[in-house]
């Protein structure tokens, strides 16, 4: 996709509602990924499609043939393809469906109907814990393969697959993805831990903004892994400011993600993130982003091993209490 700029909404209450949606394009925003359609969601639609649609038939026999108006009955799919069609027709930028599950289910299905309702691409966001101790790592890698590979052999726009860094090898996982054909890799997934309510003794969710500090792992991989593989890598995780951007896209990013940012200082801070980003590109005499982007990836860098153990041996000895 063609984006006016490399900064990206991502999936966040902030695209639940058209105007915040035009709100951000006004902003400068470079396209946007709404918030995600839920696994659990689809799964919800078809029990209640089939509650409603058997409804009273084992009453009476003139019953038999009765079935309620479906018209009026919307499901949360159903509206999110809805929202689908009113943001392309409010906005010029992309709009990015988001698809979050742990299995295939019904994934395929409805990543169609997101083409069909205008979608420019989809993101996969797989949330997935694995706490079989009988389950082996290969598993685990083979569920995320058999998700992407169903998504995006199903539609023709760009898929994308939203990683957690969990994986014994991080670069075969992102090897074999790209093998695959998938359009990007969104790196990372920010998995929210729970909490325990110590009064009604309850696992409660606990929701944390990120800060600046949850770039740096994003920033590693995504500097290990420009040229290895042909998909496009967007960073995001702890991306607040515009020098956090600029930090991205030098070490390979094609764009960045932002969501706490804009839920901590509002939507008008997009525009705060470019100015910021123009000004130290003017100052060090940058044209464009092409010709900053990827100039700090391991490949590019003077000492590669910074990205590996040799950062990690420098850090823990030079440390002054």
């Amino acid at each position: 996709m063609d984006l006016r700029s490399p900064l990206v909404a991502s999936a966040s209450p902030l695209s639940e509602n058209i105007d915040s949606i035009k709100k951000l394009e006004d902003a400068g925003i470079g396209a946007v990924v709404l918030y995600s359609l839920f696994e659990e969601q689809i799964r919800l639609e078809q029990e209640e499609y089939a509650a409603h649609t058997l409804q009273g038939t084992e009453s009476f026999a003139e019953s038999l043939s009765y079935f309620p108006d479906l018209e009026e009955y919307k499901t949360g799919p159903e509206l999110y393809l809805e929202h689908i069609r009113k943001a392309k027709e409010a906005v010029d930028v992309p709009i990015i469906a988001s698809l979050n599950g742990s299995t295939l289910g019904g994934w395929t299905e409805y990543a169609k109907e997101f083409e069909k309702a205008g979608a420019d691409a989809i993101e996969l966001n797989i949330y997935y814990i694995p706490t079989d101790e009988n389950l082996p790592g290969s598993e685990v890698e083979h569920k995320y393969m058999a998700i992407a590979k169903a998504v995006k052999g199903s539609v023709s726009i760009p898929v994308a697959l939203k990683l957690s860094p969990f994986f014994s090898n991080m670069s075969h996982m992102a090897k074999q993805i790209d093998d695959a054909g998938i359009d990007g890799l969104v790196l990372f997934n920010r998995f929210y831990q729970p909490d325990i309510d110590l009064e009604t003794y309850e696992v409660t969710p606990n929701i944390l903004l990120s800060a600046s500090q949850a770039m740096r792992l994003p920033m590693r991989w995504i500097a290990i892994l420009k040229d290895k593989i042909q998909a496009d890598l967007a960073a995001t995780s702890g991306i607040h400011t515009g020098t956090d951007v600029v930090k991205m896209l030098m070490v390979g990013a094609n764009v960045a993600q932002i969501c706490s940012a804009l839920l901590k200082h509002g939507i008008s801070h997009v525009k705060n993130i470019e100015d910021h980003m123009r000004q130290w590109m003017l100052e060090r005499e940058y044209h464009s982003v092409k010709e900053m982007q990827g100039s700090m990836s391991q490949k590019k860098t003077a000492e590669p091993s910074q990205y590996e153990r040799a950062q990690y041996m420098k850090a823990i000895t030079k440390y002054q209490l």
